[in-house]
Formats: structure tokens, sequence, C-alpha cells
């Protein structure tokens, strides 16, 4: 007679399982026990029976299981300005389009409806953790803990007044205020959010050099990301942005750059030197025209890049899938390498790589045991992804966010067969069609 050894919450059966570490392993026919929120175990199936009973037990034939995937860099609210302002280039798409819209109508009302909407994408698209820049954190919280996913959420700060903060001591203060609250929060922590260097000014960054380095909180940032804005610094003050950043502190592995489309060797020397982290959002940056992140020299220089959509209003969605499909591709392209970041490495960027950017990787990024069991499904049985050679070459090549069917975070079921467990998508939905009408009248 068989004995089963421990209760636990839950084992999940799956075809194939992609821990990310250790580096290119995949599992076949392996199991994933789970208690308590965490990883419990991670087996072969019939060792996983012998070994554990569950409370609930979940099979999934022609299923992927990956580390649930990380957005590093977006702005969640901004759903509600999805397809706004197309076809436009970015400082065009930015002072006469986006920040007017902006200014009429974001509210605590705004930030809340949108986070939501932007939670559900996620949420669907298979992503469990996001870091945010965007007004009013302290409501974005709030969506993420309605949804139960996991964020690190941006504490913003720009030199001129929004409808959240009128000058840099408020956006500060408040900023500290909501890092205070959240600090024993075990799914939602902070980062320091200066817009970018043409929107804030010295005095403010030194302050936020000091502080984060007090709270010990990363510093999340838009950084080189076109041509023209690396012309401006360099016409008004004579230099890149860069540099300046450097002489204020900021270069450190605190730093998280986001696009860095504009780069040198000596700066990409710089970067490895300091260790400062790179949040590659290809697909915006297409979109924008803004120009291409040289992410295979930077693997090649031992710099830490992860993925990130940027947000809705100039993506226009939140889709890991399809964001590792173009870093993907756009990698060999503009490296003229087929062999430039394969499948595996475009994984690690949306996982476990994000993870250690935002300083989370001893909870998140890949599925080993101890860590906090949040985790993505891929159905990879159908037509569309036949015949399945290499299941991670499938995810990154040919999968989308479609075949995404159950998602988990700290143990907890948010995607169950394709339906979001913990939010309301007919209200969600209700609620964008409100703003919808509300910023077309």
């Amino acid at each position: 007679m068989k004995i089963q050894t421990s209760k636990i919450d839950t084992i999940i059966h799956a075809t194939w399982i992609a821990p990310v570490e250790p580096v290119d392993t995949l599992h076949h026919h392996y199991s994933i026990a789970i208690h308590d929120g965490r990883i419990q175990d991670l087996l072969p199936k019939q060792d996983i029976l012998d070994k554990y009973l569950a409370d609930v037990e979940i099979t999934l034939d022609n299923h992927l299981l990956i580390p649930g995937l990380i957005n590093t860099h977006t702005h969640s609210p901004m759903s509600l300005m999805r397809g706004l302002a197309d076809d436009l280039p970015l400082m065009d798409w930015l002072n006469n389009h986006i920040w007017p819209t902006e200014q009429q109508h974001v509210s605590a009302e705004f930030v809340l409806d949108g986070s939501l909407l932007a939670c559900a994408e996620m949420i669907k698209s298979g992503t469990t953790c996001f870091n945010d820049m965007y007004f009013f954190p302290e409501i974005t919280a709030r969506a993420v803990e309605q949804a139960g996913m996991r964020a690190k959420l941006g504490l913003i700060l720009i030199d001129f007044p929004s409808a959240w903060a009128s000058d840099a001591d408020e956006y500060l203060a408040k900023g500290i205020e909501l890092h205070d609250k959240l600090r024993s929060n075990s799914l939602i922590s902070t980062a320091f959010a200066p817009h970018a260097p043409y929107t804030v000014s010295d005095a403010p960054l030194k302050r936020i050099t000091t502080y984060a380095e007090e709270l010990d909180i990363p510093v999340h940032i838009h950084l080189h990301e076109t041509a023209d804005e690396v012309e401006q610094a360099v016409s008004e003050s004579g230099q890149r942005p860069i540099a300046r950043l450097n002489e204020l502190g900021l270069l450190s592995p605190r730093l998280l750059a986001v696009h860095m489309t504009q780069l040198n060797d000596d700066e990409i020397a710089l970067i490895a030197e300091t260790g400062a982290h790179v949040l590659h959002c290809p697909e915006s940056n297409l979109k924008l025209a803004s120009g291409f992140c040289p992410t295979f020299k930077l693997q090649q220089a031992g710099i830490n890049i992860s993925l990130g959509t940027d947000g809705a209003a100039s993506n226009n969605d939140l889709d890991m899938i399809s964001e590792m499909h173009t870093a993907a591709l756009l990698a060999k392209a503009v490296a003229n390498n087929a062999s430039a970041l394969p499948a595996e490495d475009i994984l690690r960027m949306a996982t476990i790589n994000g993870a250690i950017a935002l300083g989370l990787d001893s909870e998140i990024g890949s599925l080993e045991v101890g860590k906090s069991a949040d985790i993505t499904a891929v159905d990879l049985g159908g037509i569309e992804n036949q015949p399945v050679y290499c299941p991670v070459s499938q995810l990154i090549y040919s999968a989308g966010r479609e075949n995404v069917t159950n998602v988990w975070v700290a143990g907890n079921h948010l995607l169950k067969d394709k339906e979001l467990t913990t939010l309301d998508e007919k209200a969600i939905l209700e609620k964008a069609h409100y703003w919808q009408e509300k910023i077309n009248t």
C-alpha cells in the first residue's frame, strides 16, 4: 500500500517545465508541489505522487510551465489611452496628445480603472509581476492587491505639477510615505521613478540618489530613449544624459535604465562597470521609431537585460509573450547574427533577469524549491503550435498570449482555464468604455 508522506495545497502536472534555473533545463512529465504559496518540490510526476497528497491536483497535458512573466517597465493606468494617438513620433505624441489628455483626465478614479484593466490584461497574458511608473501609485497598489498580482510601484517624480503632486518636495514626500506603508507587503514594493533626464532637474535627482541608498530601493528612469533626447541634452549642457547621471551618482546596480536605444561603446562599458540594468521595450521603441537597443552587445558586455512592454498607449498592449517574440527577432536583425539571443536567453530576460533587476530574484523569476509559486501555464497543444520539437522555442517563436490558460501568484490561482478568478472582467470592460466616451468628448 502506498503511503502519502506529506499533505500539501496543490500539485500541478505538466508535459514540460522550463524552470529557467538551472540554465537550459527542460523537464519532461514533471510536477510541481506547492504549499503555503511556495514551491515545495519539483520532481518527475510519479515521484511527486509517491511523496505528496494535495488538496488540489491539476493535470495540464500539452502544457509548458514557466516562471510567471515579469514586465519590468510599464505605465499601467495608460491602458485607458490605448490607441489614442497612434503613428506619431515620441515628443509629438507626448507633448501634443498624451500629456494634455493626462492633464485633463488623470485622477484617482482614472488610475484605479486603468490599473485594473492593465492587471486583467497582464494576468491573461501570463504576467505575474510588473514594474510601474505613474501618478497616484497608492491607487495602483489597490488594484494590484485586488488582482492578487506582484508589483514594484514607481514613486514618480517630475519637475512639473500634476494631479498627484505640485513640486519635487510633494512628489518625494508622498512617495516615501507610500514606501513606508508598503514596507511589510509581501507582494508590492517600491522604486523611485524620476521620469527622464529631460523632465527632472539635478537637485531632485541628487535627493533621489541619497534616498535610494538610505531606503535600499531601485531607481527606475527612461534613459537615452531617442536620438533627439541625447542631442538636446548635448546642446543644452554639453553632456549626454548617461554622463550627467553618472556625475550625479545614479549609475549603480540600483539603476533601472529604460529603453537605451542610443548607446556608444564607451557608454556600454560604463553601464557594465557600474552594474546598471537595461529594461528593453522593443515594441514601443519600434512603434515610436525611437531606435534600437543593442541587446546583443549589452549581453556580450555582461549587462543584465530585462523586458518590458511600456504602456499600452505606445505599444499598444501589455503582452509579454509578444514582447519576447519581437525582442528575439529584433536582436538578430540588429546584430546581423541569427544566433544572437536564442530562445532560452529571451525567456530569461522575461523572467529571472527581470527579477534580478527588481531585486526580487530570491523570491521569483525561476521555478526553484523555496521560491514563491508564481507560475504561468502555456498550452502548446493547438494546431498553431504543432509539432513541438523544442517547447521553449515554440513559446518564443510560435505561441501567443491566447495560449496562456492558467496563472498562479504565490500559489493563488489568478487565471483558471482562461478565466480571471480575482477580477470582474465585465465591470472592467464597462469602465473602459466609460473612459473612452469621456476622453472622446
